[in-house]
């Protein structure tokens, strides 16, 4: 049976080399070519980034961006602007056609809160 002092080396050792390898650094072990072609990715139909500027807003009320006309959210962000802001919330709508912002401010009644949103057909 293997000391545990072997056990723990050989478990570095392999750790180290499955890091290496997933960082790309031991290239030379692999057998697979690199991809030398870059393949243009289509954009969904009527793909539009949405943004709500900054506004200051109290603490911890939503800010609600919503998509253009019948379009839907494929994702979205937001961002807390301030000394000591925290973004509390970034999510979806729920009927999925917008995105929702909330946030706080540290020793503040209220904090700037700015909205995105990736929208398509």
């Amino acid at each position: 049976m293997a000391s545990m002092k072997t056990t723990a080396l050989a478990l570095a050792a392999t750790t180290a080399a499955t890091c290496l390898v997933t960082a790309g650094v031991a290239h030379a072990y692999s057998t697979a070519a690199p991809a030398t072609t870059t393949q243009a990715v289509a954009l969904p139909p009527g793909y539009q980034i949405v943004t709500l500027p900054n506004a200051t807003v109290p603490n911890f009320q939503r800010r609600t961006l919503l998509c253009p006309g019948t379009k839907h959210v494929l994702g979205g962000g937001a961002e807390a602007q301030g000394n000591g802001a925290i973004l509390v919330g970034s999510f979806p709508t729920g009927d999925g056609r917008g995105w929702i912002a909330l946030g706080r401010q540290i020793g503040y009644n209220d904090v700037g809160i700015s909205v995105y949103a990736i929208c398509a057909d």
